[in-house]
C-alpha cells in the first residue's frame, strides 16, 4: 500500500520499469525448462540454468518488479549463489552489510548479539537490501543472458503432462497459447497457481501474530544494526523490529495487538501514528516520509513433496516460514540454486536422472530445519499462547538484570544447512571427527590474495592437500569443467580449518556443500565417490 495521491508504483527511491507482453511472433519456445515467476526465486532459477547452459523461458503476470521492499535481509550463503550465477557485482554495490544486533525491552538494552565473521570470509554475514532491486539486478543479469527469455503479463493457466514432459497454457493481452518443455518449475510464491493446479496444499501451522511492514525514508545516523524493541514506551505490550536499508529507507515491522481490526490497522493515518511512535521511542524528532506498507503472519508451511513428476516447486510454492531469523528469501535461493545445477546436469546427461531425486530430501530437509529455528524466533517475537507470553515476558524482565538472559532473544541468524543424511552426499569416513562435516557448506578461508571458494571449478571441486594425488586424478581424464583439482599447501592454516592430514581429500558438489571426504584415498576411490554422486543419487 502507498500513501494516499500515490500510485501504486510511485515510489520515493525506486523507479519501476513497465513491461510489455511478448509480440505474439515471439511466442515460440524451445527451452526445456518453464519457470513460473519473475521474482527473486524464479529469476535466480533461471540463472542458474544458463550457467549450466540450458535455456529457459520465464513466465509472470505482472508488468513490474514486486512492490515495497519485502525481504530485505540477504545471508552470506545468499551471496555465494549470487557470485554463482555471476549476479553479485551491483549487489555488493548497493546492499549494506551488517554484523550486529541490539535487542531492548522496556527502553533497557539487554543483548548486542555479533555474527561470525573474520577476515577468511569473503562475504559478510548478512546484508539489507530492498527486493525492487534484488529483482531488478537479477532481472539485469537474466536480460544479459541470451538464454533466458522473461515474458511479462504472461500467465500460467493451465498445466497439463505430457508424456515428453509438461505443457503449460499462456494467457497474456495477445490471447492464448501453449508451451511445450522437459521441465517446469513453479517459483510463483506463496499463492502459487502452479501448486493449485496440481491439487496439492501446504500443512503446518499458522501462528496467528500479525505484523505491519513499514518502509519510511528519513535521514537517520544510528548504523546498519538490527534493531529489536519489546514493551517500547510509547508501544506497550508490542514488538518492534527496525532495519536500515540503501536510499535512507527504514524498515519498521511492529505486532499488531490480538484482537485489533485488520482494516484499520492497516489505514494510513493508523500507520502513521504507529510510526511516529516507534521513532519516539528510539529518540529520532526528525522529518520522515511514508513510503510503503504492507501485513504479514508467521507461518511455518510446506509440501510433503517438493516433485510432481516432471514439476518442481521452489521457494515460497514449496514452504511458507517466519519472516524472523531472515529465512525465507535466503531459503528459497538455495532451493533455486540446488535444483538449478541439478536439473542442467541431468539436461546436458553430466548426470543421471536420479540426481533429481534429492532436491525433495535436501531442500525440505533444510524447510524442516528452518522451522525448528524459526518457530523459537517466532514464538518468542509474538507468543501464539498465554503460556509462551508469560515465559517470554519473564525471561525479557530477568534479562533487566541479568545478562544471561538476554541471549533467550537471539534471533540466531541462518545458517546454511547441512545435507548430511542426502542421497547425494556420500558416506563420511569414520576416520574424520572434525567440521566441516559431509553435508555442510564448504567453509571459505583467504589463499593468497583471495579466497578458497574464487578457487573452485565449474562443476565438482576435488580439494586436495597433496600434489602428487592432486595430479593422479586429474591423470584420470575427467574434463575439468566437471571435476576440477584444487591444490592446497599441507601444512596450512587452510589444511586446519578442514582438519586435514597430508592425504586428506574433499569433494566439493556445484553448490558448495561436501560431498565427501577422505582422510586417505585413491584416484580410483575419489572418482568413483564422484559418479556415484552424479549417477546413483537417491537410489537404494
Amino acid at each position: 500500500m502507498r500513501p494516499a495521491g500515490r500510485g501504486e508504483t510511485s515510489s520515493l527511491y525506486f523507479d519501476y520499469p513497465h513491461f510489455d507482453a511478448p509480440d505474439p511472433s515471439e511466442r515460440g519456445t524451445n527451452a526445456p525448462v518453464l519457470i513460473v515467476g519473475a521474482g527473486p526465486i524464479g529469476l535466480t532459477a533461471a540463472l542458474a540454468l544458463a550457467k549450466e547452459g540450458i535455456a529457459s523461458v520465464v513466465f509472470d503476470n505482472k508488468a513490474t518488479f514486486n512492490d515495497g521492499s519485502r525481504a530485505i535481509c540477504v545471508a552470506r550463503p545468499s551471496y555465494y549463489i549470487l557470485s554463482q550465477i555471476n549476479a553479485i557485482t551491483p549487489f555488493l554495490k548497493k546492499a549494506l552489510p551488517w554484523t550486529t544486533g541490539r535487542t531492548f525491552f522496556r527502553d533497557k538494552q539487554i543483548l548486542e548479539f555479533q555474527m561470525p565473521d573474520s577476515a577468511d570470509e569473503k562475504y559478510r554475514p548478512m546484508y539489507n537490501i530492498q527486493q525492487q532491486f534484488i529483482e531488478q539486478f537479477l532481472f539485469d543479469a537474466a536480460d544479459a543472458s541470451n538464454l533466458i527469455n522473461v515474458r511479462w503479463q504472461s500467465e500460467v493457466t493451465n498445466v497439463a503432462d505430457t508424456d515428453a514432459g509438461v505443457r503449460v497454457t499462456i494467457t497474456d493481452p495477445h490471447g492464448d497459447y501453449t508451451a511445450d518443455a522437459d521441465w517446469l518449475l513453479a517459483c510463483d510464491g506463496a499463492r502459487s497457481t502452479v501448486r493449485k493446479m496440481r491439487g496439492h496444499r501446504l500443512q503446518g501451522e499458522n501462528y496467528g501474530g500479525r505484523y505491519v511492514i513499514a518502509d519510511i525514508r528519513m535521514d537517520h545516523d544510528y548504523p546498519t544494526i538490527r534493531r529489536a524493541l519489546f514493551d517500547p514506551k510509547n508501544l506497550p505490550g508490542m514488538t518492534v523490529l527496525i532495519h536500515k536499508q540503501p536510499d535512507n529507507i527504514w524498515r519498521i515491522d511492529y505486532q499488531i495487538m490480538d484482537g485489533a481490526d485488520e482494516g484499520m490497522a492497516l489505514s494510513e493515518d493508523e500507520i502513521r501514528a504507529k510510526v511516529s511512535a516507534v521513532l519516539k521511542d528510539i529518540g529520532y524528532d526528525g522529518s520522515w516520509k511514508l513510503e510503503w506498507w504492507s501485513i504479514y503472519s508467521a507461518n511455518t508451511l510446506a509440501l510433503d513433496d517438493y516433485r510432481d513428476g516432471h514439476v518442481f516447486f521452489v521457494g515460497d510454492s514449496a514452504h511458507i516460514v517466519p519472516i524472523f531469523g531472515v529465512r525465507g528469501l535466503n531459503n528459497g535461493l538455495a532451493d533455486a540454486a540446488n535444483i538449478g545445477w541439478k536439473l542442467g546436469w541431468v539436461l546436458n546427461e553430466q548426470a543421471g536422472e536420479t540426481l533429481l531425486d534429492s532436491y525433495t530430501p535436501e531442500r525440505r530437509g533444510a524447510t524442516l530445519d528452518v522451522f525448528a529455528n524459526a518457530s523459537k524466533s517466532a514464538r518468542f517475537m509474538t507468543p501464539n499462547t498465554h503460556g509462551f507470553k508469560v515465559m517470554r515476558d519473564a525471561a525479557l524482565s530477568l534479562a533487566l538484570a541479568h545478562p544471561f538472559a538476554g541471549e533467550l532473544a537471539n534471533p540466531r541468524q541462518m545458517t546454511a544447512f547441512a545435507y548430511s543424511e542426502s542421497p547425494a552426499i556420500l558416506p563420511d569416513d569414520p576416520s574424520f571427527c572434525a567440521e566441516p562435516y559431509i553435508g555442510a557448506l564448504m567453509p571459505d578461508a583467504e589463499v593468497n590474495d583471495g579466497f578458497l571458494s574464487d578457487r573452485l571449478g565449474k562443476g565438482f571441486t576435488v580439494l586436495c592437500f597433496d600434489a602428487d594425488l592432486a595430479q593422479q586424478i586429474k591423470d584420470k581424464g575427467v574434463p575439468p569443467d566437471l571435476l576440477h583439482v584444487v591444490t592446497v599447501a599441507y601444512p596450512s592454516s587452510v589444511a586446519d580449518k578442514f582438519a586435514a592430514q597430508a592425504q586428506s581429500v574433499y569433494l566439493i558438489r556445484p553448490d558448495m556443500h561436501i560431498a565427501g571426504r577422505w582422510h586417505s584415498a585413491s584416484a580410483e576411490q575419489i572418482i568413483a565417490g564422484y559418479n556415484a554422486v552424479i549417477y546413483t543419487a537417491g537410489t537404494t
